[in-house]
């Protein structure tokens, strides 16, 4: 595993904690390798809203109420946004990516629950790619930049954790309603589809709003 992958797995696992600052040569000694791909991964992971600089080091971002509040709201915006452009803009190409994202999701839904052959990562990974297939199809090239910087992956990863089951599935059911949206190129329900969406993830958070203040508060 390299740097990045190390250090952002330790971040979205709370092996590195909200506020803990991180060093170079913390992280060298902690990787075993060396300062400069050390550099390179605090670097993009900066840009992906990971972690803060500080004069010396950086230190894990911490996120308040107001935060997540702020932060689901923009990708509502956003996303509903990319959702009703790929109704417009899809191709069958797209679909097919679409489809084919979210069928893999449903997989590991599956599997997690019914035989624990898939991890939380696995269900993460197949959801973001199901949401990068729509921001493709909108085919606008700026949306994805700025989805990015908004799409926080500590936040999404918990909100994961919390849900159970029947969640997982209802979420699954969900990106079936946005994809049949998309392609009968109904723009206003797949951006309405797509709002459900992004707010039930903010509700699972705002449920767990206690365990989120107590990992996330300033001191």
């Amino acid at each position: 595993m390299d740097a990045y992958q190390y250090i952002k797995k330790a971040i979205l696992h709370g092996e590195f904690p909200p506020k803990m600052r991180l060093t170079e040569e913390y992280l060298a000694k902690e990787i075993q390798i060396s300062r400069t791909p050390i550099r390179e991964a605090l670097k993009k992971l900066e840009s992906e809203g990971l972690i803060v600089s500080l004069k010396r080091g950086v230190r894990v971002r911490h996120f308040t109420k107001k935060d997540i509040l702020q932060i689901y709201d923009l990708r509502k915006l956003l996303e509903g946004y990319a959702a009703a452009q790929a109704s417009i803009h899809r191709t069958d190409s797209d679909l097919e990516e679409m489809e084919g994202a979210n069928e893999e999701y449903g997989n590991v839904i599956h599997h997690h629950f019914k035989t624990g052959d898939s991890t939380i990562e696995d269900i993460l990974e197949r959801n973001q790619r199901f949401h990068e297939c729509i921001i493709k199809a909108s085919q606008n090239q700026h949306i994805y930049s700025h989805i990015s910087k908004v799409v926080v992956l500590p936040l999404i990863f918990r909100s994961f954790y919390w849900f159970n089951e029947d969640q997982m599935r209802y979420s699954y059911n969900v990106h079936n309603t946005i994809l049949k949206a998309i392609k009968e190129k109904d723009m206003e329900r797949a951006r309405a589809s797509m709002h459900e969406h992004i707010y039930h993830g903010r509700d699972q958070v705002l449920l767990h709003i206690h365990d989120v203040d107590q990992e996330y508060s300033p001191t």
